[in-house]
């Protein structure tokens, strides 16, 4: 499936950088930015200081605002917000060598906001079964990875002889990579982390403490896993890299930018304010309300992200947000 070939990441934020940098110690890498001038400058100063500041991009590293060499490349990373794909795949398709698209893996997490869909049902509705794709997911913050600090990821896709092929091609060095074909557990997870780290953020900044911290990260577990296994995922994905191992990094580590947005919510900063200081997207202010109207059409319950959602709304502040969640009718575990 794979050919010998270049790799392209297309997406010039802290997360395409990083995995870019970290490839092209090892293969033939291309770096894509939308913007000519950000490539220009990236590829005169071999640095990213927007959004990668503090990394020097390896000599080997191609930076360009070409599509086209882009897309003429043997896979091709997206590295886009989810927001940003389904635009990107269509000007992919429509420079795509010969009409036809390179195989695909993606780092998107999220659901588009609007349509509520997930990376691969973007992907199947822009670009179609035929082309074999993939997400690579799991905790991963983007400058431990540019720093060549060890990580762990899954990747997942339907067709588990593109998911192995794809994996052993990017594994290596300080990246260890497994493969699954839980595509769509893989993508819940990685969607609902983003909104418990919200919810844990919250708990934090309102200083309820690490008890509080450890029951709304295995409350919300739970939550992510029956919204999951009900969108035919496999439970035994959330207990893995992109289940637990990326919830655990992304509602506790100080890097996480959904944790600083709950922080900041509890500290009664406008969400306005936040995302604006923030300077980065925060895909699970996107992703909150349509994993909570997921949840409803499959009569699933998802009492912490459906706090979440009204505290983003403004419906609610965070301090009762909580309350009422301690309030709740007890009940049996499992």
């Amino acid at each position: 499936m794979l050919t010998g070939g270049p790799i392209a990441v297309l997406g010039a934020g802290a997360w395409g950088t990083a995995f870019a940098c970290a490839l092209a110690g090892r293969m033939e890498t291309r770096l894509w930015a939308r913007d000519a001038d950000q490539a220009r400058t990236m590829a005169a100063s071999r640095r990213n200081d927007r959004y990668l500041p503090g990394i020097e991009l390896p000599l080997s590293l191609v930076v360009t605002a070409e599509l086209a060499h882009a897309a003429s490349s043997s896979l091709l990373v997206l590295a886009t917000p989810v927001a940003a794909l389904s635009g990107l795949l269509a000007d992919l398709s429509a420079c795509a060598p010969g009409g036809v698209l390179a195989p695909v893996v993606w780092l998107s997490k999220g659901f588009e906001r609007g349509s509520g869909r997930l990376a691969h049902e973007i992907f199947a509705a822009s670009a179609g079964a035929a082309v074999s794709h993939g997400v690579l997911s799991g905790p991963s913050f983007a400058i431990e990875v540019a720093r060549g600090l060890p990580c762990a990821l899954t990747l997942a896709a339907r067709d588990e002889a593109f998911a192995r092929e794809a994996a052993v091609l990017l594994h290596g060095g300080r990246m260890r990579i497994y493969h699954s074909t839980d595509l769509a557990g893989v993508e819940i997870a990685g969607a609902v982390k983003n909104v418990l780290a919200i919810a844990v953020g919250i708990s934090d900044g309102l200083g309820l403490g690490q008890n509080a911290r450890a029951a709304l990260i295995t409350r919300g577990l739970a939550e992510m896993t029956r919204l999951g296994v009900a969108s035919g995922g496999r439970p035994q994905t959330f207990m893995g890299l992109a289940g637990a191992g990326d919830l655990i990094l992304t509602t506790t580590g100080d890097l996480s930018r959904n944790r600083r947005v709950g922080l900041e919510l509890a500290r009664g900063q406008p969400l306005a304010a936040i995302l604006a200081a923030l300077g980065h997207v925060a895909e699970g202010v996107n992703s909150a309300a349509p994993v909570a109207q997921r949840a409803r059409e499959l009569d699933i319950e998802m009492p912490v992200t459906e706090a979440v959602c009204r505290v983003l709304d403004g419906s609610i502040a965070p301090a009762r947000a909580a309350e009422e969640l301690l309030a709740r009718e007890p009940k049996m575990e499992y």
